[in-house]
């Protein structure tokens, strides 16, 4: 018996229906199980524990009275007092502290049913005002209790207003609302932009929020071996056939199709992928397809998709320069997750 050719991300430009967008967010797949019970502090990161506890008050206050936003008002209710102070929890840290662990543990524990829940990274929130619309999107997550966002960033003005706007708006529709971010509510936007420029939007935003800061070390490299060194082309290719459901592309060719490829869509990019295998692994060029990469990187990683690949290992995907830019949480981030899946792949690999 022949072994079955894998599949091809290069080949496949997917189109994802904007109610795909909304019924899809909900803790990706790698945090389904996860619970405030299942993290595990460091114990000498007492902002870990501390964390647990603030966020588990956080969620057992949310067991009122659905959220009164405009979509689920009733003719003969008042409309809502508008809230005083945060109405939501920042939590800052490092990557790899479990930010996002916590963040769906709050999801999972809000006294809600998920329908009134939402819960997606700052690129799929802006992905989901440019699929259904602002004015859209303010009314179908109005009605929401909770509005998770992980990995918050804001890369360029137009998205420090967007986002400023539109979570003032849900805000005063009695959305709680929490985030995870590397970057303080305060400092959002230094080293990318000139944030002198919309410091007033930022403040707005960063005022919606109680920062708690998360410190400690990456949890993925904690205790673990070292990333395992790049596979010859051959293994690769040899493993891509010998496993059902695998993807096997030429690095340089997946970023090219990347660029005709919405980032909204790189989740249903990689529907059914059970191990994405890559050949020929080359610095980025470029920042914009280097920031593309990280969202890939992102899908992989919620989705548990092990990465094997040939050519140059993963933390020197990025120049020093980008490292060293105002995008360099960004890229740690994928570094850091990439070399976790990397580690995932080692089994495909037939000894």
């Amino acid at each position: 018996m022949t072994e079955a050719a894998p599949l091809s991300l290069c080949a496949r430009e997917p189109h994802v229906p904007a109610d795909r967008l909304v019924a899809e967010m909900v803790p990706p797949p790698r945090f389904d199980a996860v619970r405030f019970d299942t993290y595990i502090p460091d114990p000498n990161q007492p902002s870990q524990i501390q964390a647990v506890e603030v966020l588990s008050s956080f969620a057992a206050g949310l067991g009122g009275a659905h959220a009164t936003g405009a979509g689920r008002r009733r003719w003969f209710q008042k409309k809502p007092a508008a809230p005083t102070g945060p109405r939501g929890v920042y939590l800052d840290g490092g990557y790899g502290v479990g930010k996002t662990h916590l963040l769906a543990s709050l999801w999972h524990a809000t006294p809600a049913e998920p329908a009134l829940k939402a819960f997606g990274t700052f690129v799929e929130l802006t992905n989901l005002v440019g699929a259904l619309g602002f004015q859209q999107t303010v009314a179908t997550l109005s009605g929401h209790r909770l509005l998770c966002i992980d990995e918050f960033e804001l890369d360029d003005p137009g998205d420090t207003v967007l986002v400023s706007t539109l979570l003032g708006k849900l805000v005063d529709a009695g959305v709680a609302l929490a985030a995870t971010s590397n970057t303080l509510p305060g400092k959002l936007g230094e080293g990318r932009f000139a944030a002198a420029d919309f410091l007033r939007e930022i403040q707005g935003l960063s005022a919606h929020f109680r920062p708690l800061r998360i410190d400690g070390e990456d949890y993925r490299h904690r205790g673990l071996p070292e990333a395992p060194a790049p596979y010859a082309d051959e293994q690769v290719t040899r493993a891509a056939y010998a496993t059902p459901g695998a993807s096997l592309d030429d690095f340089p060719h997946l970023l090219e199709h990347l660029a005709r490829v919405h980032p909204s869509r790189y989740g249903a990019l990689t529907d059914d992928v059970r191990a994405v295998c890559l050949t020929g692994v080359t610095a980025v060029p470029d920042q914009s397809t280097a920031l593309r990469l990280v969202v890939l990187a992102d899908r992989l990683y919620d989705r548990e998709v092990p990465v094997l690949a040939s050519g140059l290992p993963f933390d020197k995907l990025f120049s020093d320069e980008m490292l060293n830019g105002g995008y360099r949480k960004k890229y740690f981030r994928a570094i850091s997750r990439l070399t976790a899946l990397a580690r995932d792949a080692k089994g495909l690999v037939a000894q």
